[in-house]
C-alpha cells in the first residue's frame, strides 16, 4: 500500500534523526568524562578514543531500543495532530492496522538489537577490560606526556616533562619528585632520554641536572649536581583481567548457569524483547487528547519507558540474587507489559468506535 510505504519512509527518516541525536548526547557525555580522567592522569590521552569506541558499541542496544520507541511514538502522534488518523479511521481501518507497518520497520531493528546485546556488547566490554589492563600495565616511561604532571605506578614518584624534541626519544626540562628510603628528593635536568640495556632493562637518564634531597633548613639537606643520572624503570607484568559476567559471551553464560550469569541473561534477552513491545506500545500511547494538551501523551510514554527499563533491571537483580527463578524472571516483566499493551489497544479501539458511531 502507498500508505505503508510512506509510513516506512517517515519511520526511517525520523529514526535516523532520533538515533543521531541520542548517540551524540551519549558520546559527548562519555567523552567529557573520559577527558576528565585523562586530565587527572587516570588514563592516558591516547586511550580516550579506544574507550569511547568500546562504550559506543556497548550502548548501542539501549540507544536503538529507545530510538525505535520514540520514532513510532512521534510518527503516530504527528498523524493524530495532522488529522491523518481521522481519515484513516473514516476509511474503515482500525488502529490495529498500524501493527503491520510498525512490525515491518521494527523487526530488522530488533534483530540488530538482539545481535548487539547477545554478541557485540559483551565483546566490547571484554575488549575494554583487556585494553584497560594493558594500559594499567604500562611502565612509567609510557606514562610520560609533555606538559602534564604524571605519577608513577607505585605512587612514589611525580614527574613533569616540559617538551619533547631534538634527538629521538629526548625531552627537555625534566622535573622529578621522588621518595627514596624515607627521604624526599627533587631532581631537575635540562635534558633527558630513555635507554634500553642489552638485557632489556629500561632506564630513565637525566643529563646536566641537579638533585635536592632532604628538608630545606635541616643539617642533612644536600644539593648535588650531576652530568648523568640513570634510574631503572620497573615494567609491571601484564595480568589477564578477571572476566566479569557482562564480558562473558552468551554461550559462556549458558554453559556456567550461576545466579549472576542468569541475571545477565535476563538483561540480554530483555533488551530486544522490550524493544519490540515498546514499538507496539507506542501505537496506542500516541493518542492525542486536545483537552489534555499535546505533550501529556509524551510524558506518559516516557514514564512507561522508564518503568519498563527499571522493572527489567529489577528482574535482572532479583535473578542474580537468587530471589527469582530464571524460568520466570526472563518473561515476567514482558508479559506484564504485553498485558498493558493489549489493554491500551482495546481501550483505544473501543473509544474510536464510540466516536465514529456518534
Amino acid at each position: 500500500m502507498i500508505f505503508h510505504r510512506a509510513l516506512l519512509r517517515e519511520f526511517t527518516q525520523l529514526a535516523t534523526a532520533v538515533f543521531l541525536s541520542l548517540f551524540l548526547i551519549a558520546i559527548t557525555t562519555r567523552l567529557v568524562r573520559l577527558l576528565g580522567q585523562a586530565a587527572g592522569g587516570k588514563i592516558p590521552t591516547d586511550a580516550v578514543v579506544a574507550f569511547l569506541g568500546f562504550f559506543a558499541l556497548n550502548a548501542l542496544p539501549v540507544l536503538l531500543s529507545l530510538t525505535l520507541f520514540v520514532t513510532v511514538l512521534l510518527t503516530a502522534t504527528r498523524s493524530y495532530r495532522d488529522s491523518e488518523m481521522v481519515i484513516w479511521f473514516n476509511a474503515g481501518l482500525s488502529l490495529a492496522a498500524w501493527i503491520r507497518p510498525v512490525l515491518a520497520f521494527a523487526l530488522p531493528l530488533v534483530a540488530l538489537i538482539a545481535a548487539l546485546s547477545m554478541v557485540i556488547s559483551p565483546w566490547a566490554v571484554r575488549m575494554s577490560e583487556q585494553y584497560r589492563s594493558r594500559v594499567d600495565a604500562r611502565d612509567d616511561v609510557a606514562r610520560i606526556e609533555p606538559g602534564v604532571f604524571g605519577e608513577s605506578r607505585a605512587r612514589d614518584r611525580v614527574f613533569f616533562v616540559e617538551s619533547a624534541g631534538g634527538a629521538a626519544g629526548e625531552v627537555q626540562n625534566v622535573f622529578v619528585n621522588s621518595v627514596q628510603h624515607g627521604r624526599t628528593g627533587v631532581m631537575f635536568s635540562r635534558r633527558g632520554l630513555v635507554e634500553t640495556a642489552p638485557n632489556g632493562d629500561r632506564f630513565i637518564v637525566m643529563l646536566d641536572g641537579r638533585r635536592y634531597e632532604g628538608v630545606p633548613g635541616e643539617a642533612d639537606y644536600r644539593v648535588m649536581e650531576f652530568e648523568r643520572y640513570a634510574a631503572r624503570v620497573e615494567s609491571p607484568a601484564e595480568e589477564e583481567p578477571v572476566p566479569s559476567n557482562k564480558s562473558l559471551s552468551t554461550l559462556a553464560l549458558m554453559q556456567e548457569p550461576t545466579d549472576v550469569n542468569r541475571g545477565e541473561l535476563v538483561w540480554r534477552i530483555g533488551i530486544p524483547l522490550s524493544a519490540l513491545i515498546l514499538a507496539l506500545l507506542a501505537i496506542p500511547m500516541s493518542f492525542v487528547n486536545p483537552r489534555a494538551g499535546r505533550s501529556v501523551n509524551l510524558l506518559f510514554a516516557l514514564l512507561a519507558y522508564l518503568v519498563y527499563q527499571n522493572l527489567l533491571s529489577v528482574s535482572e537483580a532479583r535473578v542474580a540474587q537468587g530471589a527469582l527463578e530464571f524460568a520466570v524472571g526472563w518473561w515476567l516483566v514482558h508479559a506484564v507489559m504485553l498485558g498493558v499493551l493489549l489493554v491500551l489497544f482495546a481501550q483505544r479501539m473501543t473509544l474510536l468506535r464510540l466516536k465514529l458511531r456518534s
